[in-house]
């Protein structure tokens, strides 16, 4: 699966949890540059990734990641592990 088609996907469920569309999907894009991104939600968009994209993270994985060009090169990386 292609970066850009990822990217869409974790926008759509970013969307979809935070209920808004106020932010700008970029490389160096984190929680805290979105509104209502908070402790919370992020557990939801975590759960929402994987099972949007069958894979599952682990804690280490999760404590590693600090804007979503690490999280599309996650999820790349556990796509291609399956």
């Amino acid at each position: 699966m292609e970066k850009n088609e990822i990217s869409s996907k974790i926008k759509s469920i970013l969307i979809s949890v935070l209920k808004h569309e106020n932010f700008e999907m970029r490389d160096d894009l984190s929680a805290a540059d979105v509104d209502g991104w908070d402790s919370l939600t992020h557990m939801i968009i975590i759960t929402e990734i994987e099972e949007c994209f069958g894979v599952k993270f682990k804690l280490k994985e999760l404590n590693k990641l600090n804007n979503m060009i690490n999280l599309l090169d996650l999820v790349a990386f556990k796509i291609e592990q399956k």
